[in-house]
Parts: C-alpha cells; sequence; structure tokens
C-alpha cells in the first residue's frame, strides 16, 4: 500500500488544499492529512476544530484520514509508514521553501521522498491567511472554501 502525508496547519483548508487532496488521493493508496498543532502560533481554529472540518470536507474522498499531530513532518510521516510528504507548491517563493524542507527532510530520514503538486491555476493565488484576512473585512470567501467552512470561519470572527 502506497501511503503518503500532506501536513499543514489548515488553518482553514482551502478550496486550494482540497485540489490538492483530491490530487494527492489519485496517486496514492492512503493520504494521511496531519492536522499541525505547533504551539508558536495562535490559529483561528483548534487542532479538533480543523481535524473535524478536514474530516467533513474531504469525506467524499476515497482513501483520506485526518488525524493531528505535532513535531516534525517527517517524524509524522514515519509514524504513518509513509513513504511520500506531498507539498502544494503555489509559486517560486513556495518552492524555495518547500526545496530546502525537503531536502532536510531527506537527510533525517532518507527513505522518505517528498513529492510536490503544482496548484491549480484558479487556486495559485489562495492561502489560509488571505482567507481569514478577507473574512475579517466581512468580505466574500464562498470561492475560497467551502460553504460550510465559510459559515465556521463567519462564526468564529463574529466570537
Amino acid at each position: 500500500m502506497k501511503v503518503a502525508v500532506y501536513p499543514g496547519t489548515f488553518d482553514p483548508v482551502t478550496n486550494g488544499h482540497l485540489d490538492i487532496i483530491r490530487r494527492a488521493a489519485e496517486l496514492f493508496d492512503e493520504v494521511v492529512i496531519g492536522v499541525l498543532h505547533n504551539s508558536a502560533k495562535t490559529p483561528l481554529f483548534s487542532v479538533e476544530e480543523r481535524v473535524k472540518i478536514l474530516e467533513k470536507a474531504t469525506q467524499d474522498i476515497p482513501g483520506i484520514k485526518v488525524v493531528s499531530f505535532s513535531g516534525l513532518a517527517v517524524d509524522f510521516a514515519k509514524q504513518c509508514n509513509a513513504k511520500v510528504i506531498v507539498r502544494g507548491l503555489r509559486a517560486v517563493t513556495d518552492f524555495e521553501y518547500e526545496l530546502q524542507m525537503a531536502q532536510t527532510n531527506r537527510i533525517m530520514a532518507p527513505t522518505i521522498d517528498t513529492t510536490f503538486l503544482t496548484t491549480s491555476l484558479e487556486y495559485a493565488y489562495l492561502s489560509s491567511t488571505t482567507v481569514k484576512e478577507v473574512a475579517r473585512f466581512d468580505g466574500d470567501i464562498s470561492k475560497f472554501v467551502p460553504e460550510f467552512v465559510a459559515d465556521e470561519i463567519h462564526k468564529k470572527m463574529k466570537k
């Protein structure tokens, strides 16, 4: 069985993330979405909320498992018995950072590769940060995230 992990913060999950997840699911038997718990950041959604949102957003995609993790993505991949870490690339700036991480991971775990999937053009501009910023100013985020995610974001922003 070919297992891959797709680690990230997913705060919130965007249509760009879901595009990468769908495409990765076609390449691998199982894709474990790793929702990062990073104590250095203050996310909009808790880890538990992000896991639940991702489970709902990916319920129609076969071979997907959603779990939380903390620490290094390469260690998470080992725990999942994955041989591949999936990363999405939007632009050249993403590539420089992701290449450095992939090379570091390769030194730390020579049996784990990184696969880069370029984001579909319709989502190349999209980031979780952009979604949150637009939502903070009551902008329309319906083209950036699934409808139920937009509802969850608006509920959080009103608190």
